[in-house]
């Protein structure tokens, strides 16, 4: 089994990430796997974890099953023994708690903080968070620029460490831009009106076949259809599907 990587004060600043997710005193592995896996999923990949309760967290069957493809930001993730060398060439860090601290640094929500961040553009940031348990010692707040709290339920405020970090992960991505989404677009081909009559008038002999429709009475209902046809705008595809079930309705009935 693979040693946890140590590393002295300085090392630290070799990395190219520029925004750091410190967890301090972590004790279940499968956080840890599960915050690499936030982590990745918003492109971050610097993870540094303080203390954890187990020296060999990085590499734990528990963990590697969380990080699911994430796997590699463990592979990179770097184990130190206090906070002042996770934050090593930080320049703003973020402690995460619910309840701000006395003497403490200010208490901000994060959407608003980061948009405020992101617009200097010039900072190395940390995110920092407690034992799952405990929270974040005082000690360790203070080290911090600011208190994040995110916005939750009066009744019920407790999230769950990786539940946070996708949080965190998230917003802090979205005030750096974002990522595009690529927009699946229906079939393109719509029915041309011949086609969407041609499908209107296979339904009526089916409907009059299966009983559906009196042709001696029929009233207002193929042209009722035909306006449905009309604002679902068909395609080709559509229509052949609609073709097929009524082709099925008098295959069945003989």
């Amino acid at each position: 089994m693979r040693a946890p990587q140590r590393v002295q004060p300085g090392i630290l600043t070799a990395m190219t990430d520029p925004t750091r997710f410190v967890l301090v005193e972590t004790s279940h592995a499968g956080n840890v796997g599960a915050t690499a896996r936030a982590m990745k999923v918003m492109g971050f990949t610097d993870l540094v974890l303080v203390r954890p309760r187990w020296a060999d967290v990085l590499q734990r069957e528990e963990a590697l099953a969380m990080a699911s493809g994430a796997t590699d930001v463990l592979a990179g993730a770097r184990i130190v023994d206090t906070l002042a060398e996770a934050l090593d060439g930080v320049t703003h860090a973020c402690a995460t708690a619910m309840t701000p601290r006395d003497f403490g640094p200010p208490t901000a929500p994060p959407r608003e903080h980061f948009a405020e961040v992101a617009a200097r553009g010039d900072d190395r940031v940390a995110f920092v968070f407690g034992p799952e348990r405990t929270g974040l010692a005082n000690d360790d707040v203070y080290r911090c620029h600011v208190c994040l709290s995110i916005p939750t339920h009066p009744d019920y405020g407790s999230l769950n460490l990786a539940q946070a970090v996708q949080i965190l992960a998230y917003d802090w991505r979205q005030a750096q831009g974002g990522f595009p989404v690529v927009a699946r677009t229906a079939d393109p081909r719509l029915a041309d009106a011949a086609a969407v009559q041609g499908v209107l008038e296979h339904w009526q002999r089916t409907l009059v076949e299966i009983g559906f429709l009196d042709p001696e009475a029929p009233k207002k209902l193929m042209p009722r259809l035909n306006q449905l046809a009309n604002r679902m705008r068909l395609t080709h595809e559509e229509v052949q599907i609609l073709r097929g079930i009524a082709r099925a309705a008098t295959l069945k009935r003989d």
